[in-house]
């Protein structure tokens, strides 16, 4: 089977009933605790590609985080990757890739589809 990675939050029920489904379904995962080790820039690139979205719609754009660097008023794609290569927080979670795919598990639908 493909290697299934999840960027994970244990903090978070979405995030902690993604990986049940993994474990349900007996997938072999690699767990990345994405607050713990802050992606680069470039691994968000590459996530970015994979998910097929702009840095703001993976943004969490109700966290303080995001209202307090002000980043509504940002443009610059760069800037945003800066951001949240700096503030993981504002990363949406979970996040499950597999095979040069990626998807958001809001709703918990689009890792069963990713999965197949």
């Amino acid at each position: 089977m493909a290697k299934i990675t999840i960027w994970h939050n244990p903090r978070c029920s979405k995030s902690r009933n993604s990986m049940t489904l993994l474990e349900e379904k007996g997938v072999d995962v690699e767990v990345v605790k994405y607050l713990d080790t802050p992606p680069t820039k470039e691994e968000l690139k590459t996530l970015l590609s994979q998910l097929d979205m702009s840095a703001r719609e993976l943004m969490r754009t109700k966290e303080d985080i995001y209202k307090k660097l002000g980043l509504k008023e940002v443009e610059d794609e760069e800037k945003l990757i800066e951001a949240m290569a700096e503030n993981p927080k504002l990363i949406e979670r979970p996040i499950v890739i597999k095979d040069g795919k990626a998807v958001i598990g809001r709703p918990i639908e689009n890792v069963l589809e990713l999965l197949g």
